[in-house]
């Protein structure tokens, strides 16, 4: 068995090729092209496993190395930092590093979902940066009315009737105040309809379509929080115990011991950021929805439990 470790940049993979032993068969670097990366695997000795630290490029690569390899493997970057830390730094020594990582058995590997739901999810990713955009032109809306001293109806703003209504009607609205409104209202309209048309292919996926529907049996889980479990989480057999899971959600502080003193530090920011996101406000909005989980939100309220993390 050959293993290779890959140094993964936007333009250019460095490569380093060992066999059993350690000894270098080849290394150097590549451009980080389909058919440059083709040219490359046929010149590798067979067969190869190999291993590749996990950036914003690496499901591309992982997709196009996958059917040739024997074995293909991802690192989880602040782990394979710790482990390879080293005073000299460059691209060709990162690549060596990794493979001796792989050869060794050494390697921090982390869960890389199947090209499927990478897909899924970074449509789901997308809606979420046109929400919030969306957030962001109705803020500008209200800024822009405060700015000129026009007064509204906070709570009726961005209804459409209403908002016709305030520009026809308000003398204190001029013509170029007006036409920022109008172009700041058509965003807000268009980027709301392509985030219905996302949310509808996904709930409609054949893929998704079991397993949301069985998310959505729980009290007050909504299609974006079934959709945001399912397709963040990925395969759920990959956490062993729950507390796995519930780091993994970033739901709970790391813990200080010293003596009898023990510490709960803040939300790590080592977590799925998207998951935990979506999962706070859900918390936040379930005891509007659900009567069994507003009785239970009162309960711990009582007890003096923090309503959500801060």
């Amino acid at each position: 068995m050959y293993y290779i470790g890959l140094d993964v940049r936007k333009r250019k993979i460095s490569y380093c090729v060992k066999d059993s032993g350690g000894k270098v068969y080849a290394e150097g670097s590549l451009s980080a092209t389909r058919t440059d990366l083709d040219h490359w695997m046929q010149t590798l000795p067979q067969p190869w496993s190999a291993a590749m630290e996990a950036t914003m490029f690496t499901g591309w690569i992982y997709d196009h190395l996958k059917p040739q390899a024997a074995a293909l493997k991802v690192a989880h970057p602040l782990m394979l930092r710790a482990i390879a830390a080293a005073k000299k730094k460059n691209d060709r020594i990162d690549a060596n590093k990794i493979c001796d990582c792989l050869r060794c058995d050494f390697l921090p590997e982390c869960y890389m979902a199947s090209t499927a739901i990478r897909e899924r999810r970074r449509t789901l990713r997308y809606r979420n940066l046109l929400v919030r955009q969306m957030v962001q032109m109705k803020i500008k809306i209200s800024s822009l009315l405060m700015e000129a001293g026009v007064s509204y109806n906070k709570q009726r703003l961005h209804k459409a009737s209403y908002f016709r209504e305030l520009l026809a009607t308000n003398p204190d609205i001029d013509e170029g105040l007006r036409a920022l409104l109008r172009q700041c209202r058509e965003t807000v309209v268009q980027l709301g309809k392509t985030e219905s048309a996302l949310i509808r292919s996904l709930e409609h996926d054949r893929l998704l379509a079991e397993c949301v529907e069985r998310l959505m049996s729980v009290p007050a889980i909504g299609p974006i929080t079934a959709l945001t479990w399912a397709l963040e989480i990925g395969e759920v057999q990959r956490f062993s115990s729950i507390k796995k899971a519930i780091s993994y959600c970033g739901l709970c502080g790391a813990e200080k011991s010293s003596g009898n003193t023990v510490h709960r530090t803040p939300l790590s920011k080592q977590r799925n950021k998207h998951l935990q996101t979506t999962l706070i406000e859900a918390a936040k909005m379930a005891p509007r929805y659900s009567p069994m989980l507003a009785l239970l939100y009162d309960r711990e309220k009582q007890k003096g439990m923090p309503t959500a993390p801060r």
